[in-house]
């Protein structure tokens, strides 16, 4: 009988690309610092943004932070895969950020508003989407209400965004309860998410 030679290897080892996305206050900054102190290879994107930095931010670690006309600039110039206007200030892509992260050959990962997330998404459809929502209402607006910019008229704002970014959740391959002083679950629940798709046997690895 002639032996039949059958390969059983699993490649785990294509780059994925990644979205954490939300609604504003649902803590994707606490997640995705979390994140990086796993043991996993990602890569992150930081992204441009023209607000004022929070005490705890850092410049090139969380985004990078530039003026608006700095931000024009970069839109004239062509140097954003995408942009948005959010709360009266722009957020976007630099190109350049993801070149560099696709040069690593690690697991790229995005930390983007809804509006970002549904652009990364059209433009890249194998790209992973994980939405990130709080345990309730209640606990939502304790974390809203503490932010320095949180005024009421801005608050009003945020509450009308939300309405709209639930109503796509369902574009989202994943969503994640971030529930309050349960950040390790979270970022747990990500992680086995991350593994899992790298062993899908249609994995939808990064292709830009």
């Amino acid at each position: 009988m002639n032996q039949i030679e059958v390969n059983f290897e699993v490649n785990p080892d294509k780059t994925l690309l990644l979205i954490i996305s939300g609604p504003s206050g649902v803590g994707k900054d606490s997640v995705l610092r979390a994140l990086k102190k796993r043991d996993l290879p990602l890569h992150h994107v930081v992204t441009a943004n023209t607000r004022v930095p929070r005490p705890d931010e850092k410049e090139g670690v969380d985004y990078y932070f530039v003026s608006k006309s700095r931000f024009k600039e970069m839109i004239a110039n062509d140097e954003l895969l995408e942009y948005a206007e959010v709360y009266e200030d722009y957020k976007g892509v630099p190109k350049s950020e993801v070149r560099k992260a696709i040069e690593t050959n690690k697991d790229v990962i995005f930390r983007l508003d809804v509006q970002g997330a549904e652009r990364i998404k059209s433009l890249y459809p194998q790209a992973i989407s994980i939405f990130l929502t709080p345990a309730n209402q209640e606990e939502w607006f304790q974390r809203l209400g503490g932010r320095r910019l949180a005024n009421e008229k801005d608050l009003d704002t945020r509450i009308e965004t939300v309405k709209k970014e639930l109503a796509v959740i369902d574009q989202f391959d994943y969503v994640v309860v971030n529930a309050h002083n349960k950040l390790n679950d979270t970022v747990d629940i990500i992680t086995s998410i991350i593994i899992a798709e790298h062993h899908r046997t249609n994995k939808k690895s990064i292709d830009v």
